[in-house]
C-alpha cells in the first residue's frame, strides 16, 4: 500500500518504527496572489473562487460533509477536493486535526490557530512579504512545532498544506536554493503548466537580484537553465521575495518537531521545497534538527505524475548550491487508486486531475500503517464522504 521512491532504507526504517501508532495532523493554511493569475492553478475554477478554496477544505476537514458551510468547496473543472480523502481518514481513525491560519485573506469558519502571517503578493513581484513577517512566522513554526511534539510522544505529526499556486511557489523556492527544478514540479492540472511557472519564478528571481543583488546567472526556459543564487542568500530573505507564508511555518514546526517525533510532510513538490529549506535554514542559522526523523509523504498521483518529475526533484535536493548537506528524503506515496470508483469525480484522479492537497496521501499513509487500511477500505470511507455531502446539497 506504500512505495518508497528515494532513500529507501531510511524510508522503511522510518515505517517500521510509526507503524501501530496514531498521529496528530498539522495543516497550515496559506495565501498567495500567485493564485489569482488566470489558469495557474485547478483549485478552483476561477480566481474568485481560489481565494477561498483554503477556507473550504479547512471547513470540510473540521466539520464534514453534514455542515452548512460559509465557505462550500469551490467547484473543480473536474475531480473533487482531496480534502474528502483526509477527512475520511481523519474522522475513521480520530486523528486530531490542528489548523493553523498562517496568512490568509479571510479568517476561515473554523477553529483556527492565527499565527499573525499575511497573504503573500504575487512571487512576480520580488516582494511577496515582509522579512518581518517571515521571522514571525518562522518563529511560530518552532514554537508549535515544539508544541505539537511534545503532545505526541514517541509518536509523529503530518504537517499538511493548504495554499492555492503552492507549486508555483514551491518551484521559487527550489529554484533560488539552486536546485534544478525547472520542468519538474507538478500541478493541479492534468498537464502541468510549466512555462507559465517559470515565467512567473523567472520574473520574481529577477527583481529580487535587482533589489538585493544577490542572484547571479542568466534567463530560462521552460524547463530549465537555472537562477542559481549566491552562497550568501538568506533562506528567509528567499521567503520573503518569492514565497508563501506556509512554506516558512511548516519548515520550523519539522524543525522543532524531528528532534522528539517522527515528521511526515504531507504533500509533493510544495513539500520538497519546505524539505529544501529546512536544510538551508538550519545551515544558515545553525539550528539543530534530525533529518532520519522526516519523510514526505504523498500520493502515487505525485510521485508517478507522468507531467512532472517528482522523484528527480527529490534527488537533486541533495545537489543544491545552498543545502550543502546533501540530504534527500524518502518520498513516500500512498497506492491508493480511484480507477475502480462510480464516481466521476473520483475517477478524474486517474485522468490527472486534482492529484493532492491538505495532507490526503500522508492520511492513507496513515490509515494502512496505524491500521492497516488497504484499498478496498480507503475507497469505501472516500466514497462515503462524497456520498454524504452529495445528500447534503440536495436537501
Amino acid at each position: 500500500m506504500i512505495s518508497i521512491y528515494t532513500q529507501k532504507e531510511q524510508g522503511e526504517e522510518w515505517l517500521r518504527r510509526y507503524r501501530g501508532c496514531l498521529p496528530v495532523f498539522a495543516c497550515v493554511l496559506g495565501f498567495t496572489e500567485t493564485g489569482l493569475i488566470p489558469g495557474i492553478s485547478a483549485a478552483g475554477r476561477t480566481p474568485e473562487d481560489r481565494k477561498y478554496t483554503a477556507c473550504a477544505d479547512a471547513e470540510f476537514l473540521y466539520y464534514g460533509p453534514e455542515h452548512k458551510a460559509q465557505y462550500p468547496l469551490p467547484p473543480l473543472a473536474a475531480g473533487a477536493s482531496p480534502v474528502l480523502i483526509s477527512r475520511a481518514v481523519f474522522e475513521s481513525l480520530k486523528i486530531p486535526v490542528n489548523l493553523f491560519n498562517a496568512g490568509l485573506p479571510q479568517p476561515p469558519a473554523v477553529p483556527v490557530i492565527d499565527l499573525g502571517g499575511m497573504a503573500a503578493r504575487c512571487l512576480s513581484s520580488g516582494a511577496a512579504m515582509e522579512i518581518t513577517t517571515v521571522h514571525q512566522l518562522f518563529k511560530q513554526g518552532l514554537l508549535w512545532g515544539e508544541r505539537l511534539a511534545a503532545n505526541n510522544q514517541h509518536k509523529y505529526v503530518i504537517l499538511g498544506e493548504c495554499v492555492v499556486g503552492g507549486t508555483t511557489t514551491a518551484l521559487a523556492i527550489l529554484t533560488g536554493l539552486g536546485i534544478d527544478a525547472g520542468g519538474k514540479v507538478n500541478s493541479s492540472h492534468p498537464i502541468c503548466n510549466h512555462a507559465q511557472k517559470w515565467a512567473l519564478v523567472q520574473a520574481g528571481l529577477e527583481k529580487m537580484r535587482g533589489s538585493r543583488e544577490l542572484l547571479a546567472g542568466g534567463a530560462g526556459g521552460a524547463g530549465g537553465e537555472n537562477f542559481t543564487l549566491s552562497s550568501s542568500v538568506n533562506p528567509l530573505q528567499l521567503v520573503a521575495a518569492v514565497g508563501d507564508p506556509m512554506q516558512v511555518v511548516v519548515a520550523g514546526m519539522a524543525i522543532a518537531a524531528s528532534r522528539s517525533c517522527g515528521v511526515m510532510l504531507a504533500g509533493g513538490t510544495q513539500m520538497l521545497a519546505v524539505y529544501a529549506l529546512i536544510s538551508a535554514i538550519a545551515q544558515t542559522y545553525a539550528l539543530s534538527w534530525q533529518p532520519e526523523e522526516v519523510v514526505v509523504g504523498t500520493t502515487r498521483w505525485v510521485a508517478e505524475d507522468p507531467t512532472g518529475a517528482t522523484v528527480d526533484l527529490a534527488l537533486n535536493l541533495g545537489k543544491g548550491s545552498l543545502t550543502k548537506s546533501g540530504r534527500i528524503p524518502p518520498l513516500l506515496a500512498t497506492h491508493l487508486s480511484f480507477a475502480d470508483s462510480r464516481y466521476p469525480q473520483l475517477r478524474a484522479y486517474e485522468q490527472g486531475f486534482v492529484k493532492e492537497g491538505i495532507g490526503a496521501g500522508a492520511a492513507c499513509i496513515a490509515a494502512h500503517l496505524s491500521q492497516d487500511w488497504q484499498q478496498q477500505q480507503l475507497l469505501a470511507a472516500i466514497e462515503a464522504q462524497l456520498e454524504r455531502l452529495q445528500l447534503f446539497l440536495v436537501k
